[in-house]
């Protein structure tokens, strides 16, 4: 049995667990680790260890194994929960989304049930912004209208969400807070860890990354007829240790015994594609090569925060800018070049 109390984080070796398992370290947390490595490294929990000097103790565990996961909760004093885990590749979730609710959404629930059962009742989830569906005011705040989701992957999301509602609603005790990510990017300073998308990447920037290390020939912008400034998708890019100490920050409102809350984790402040590709070739002395082709379904013109809210009541604020984040994005991918795989 562990001394004191203990976070359980779940999906603590991908790309935003990992970052926040270092911020958790160095605010003096205990932590422990459980995760089914679908999308990720254990080779990145080794760094977290590295760089903060302290040991991760991790369980290869999938949600879906409810007995796995009572048999951590027997074994530690977990007093509150940081749940990542999940799949996330919104055009896989439109091909496939009876996985998506059944790790997503099934997964989540065996999460709730067994902490039930061991009497812990503060949880952290990390929710996104697609619950928002297409903005229908921007910038957009908490109190946005949310369900309208153009994906399986933002239902999961969604879906969960009321799930932990209607618990805290049952269970006066339990409080939760919901974080909305906008867009993360970035990597750690130290370049040890970064985003290490499994195959080809979902997301623009870990692509623009790849275009710009030579392991991508050319990037595809998806329609530069939106009514954007350029034409080209904007979009709300928030740094990866922001959105880390964003959960640190949530920690203390969980300990007010708050009930269930929600908070947007962003900057406010949106950037086209054509922007970016710019920002990374400024920061990394690269070409990007792309092309326009046709829009995707299920893409929108524009989405940014209102992150106000966060800053009221968590006393957190994203300080980090663009520079910053497309310098440690191409620090982590020049040193990484394959990311986890062949790198020292």
């Amino acid at each position: 049995m562990s001394e004191g109390g203990v976070i359980l984080v779940t999906g603590g070796a991908g790309y935003v667990g990992s970052h926040t398992i270092v911020e958790l370290l160095n605010a003096g947390h205990s932590v422990v680790n459980i995760d089914n490595l679908v999308n990720a490294s254990t080779e990145s929990l080794r760094r977290v260890e590295e760089i903060t000097g302290k040991k991760v103790v991790t369980y290869n565990i999938d949600l879906l194994n409810k007995a796995a996961i009572e048999d951590v909760f027997s074994k530690h004093k977990i007093t509150s929960v940081m749940h990542f885990a999940g799949l996330k590749a919104v055009g896989e979730s439109v091909e496939l989304p009876l996985l998506y609710y059944r790790t997503n959404i099934g997964g989540t629930i065996n999460l709730l049930e067994v902490m039930s059962a061991h009497g812990v009742s503060s949880l952290i989830f990390s929710s996104s912004a697609t619950v928002y569906g297409t903005p229908e005011r921007l910038p957009i705040d908490e109190n946005h209208p949310v369900g309208s989701c153009t994906n399986a992957y933002g239902k999961t999301k969604y879906f969960i969400e009321e799930i932990i509602k209607d618990v805290c609603n049952a269970n006066k005790n339990f409080n939760a807070v919901l974080l909305r990510y906008f867009n993360p990017i970035g990597a750690h300073k130290s370049g040890r860890i970064g985003e290490d998308p499994q195959g080809t990447p979902n997301n623009l920037m870990p692509f623009v990354s790849q275009v710009a290390v030579g392991r991508q020939t050319e990037l595809s912008v998806y329609g530069n007829d939106y009514e954007t400034e350029d034409g080209t998708g904007v979009r709300d890019y928030i740094h990866v240790v922001d959105l880390a100490l964003g959960h640190v920050s949530a920690l203390k409102k969980l300990s007010e015994n708050c009930g269930c809350k929600v908070y947007n984790l962003g900057t406010g402040k949106g950037y086209s594609v054509l922007d970016m590709v710019k920002a990374f070739e400024k920061a990394s002395g690269k070409s990007v090569a792309y092309k326009i082709v046709a829009r995707r379904p299920g893409d929108i013109a524009s989405c940014y925060a209102d992150p106000r809210m966060a800053e009221k009541d968590l006393g957190w604020k994203a300080t980090r800018g663009l520079e910053q984040m497309c310098e440690d994005a191409w620090r982590w991918q020049n040193d990484n070049p394959e990311g986890y795989r062949k790198s020292a």
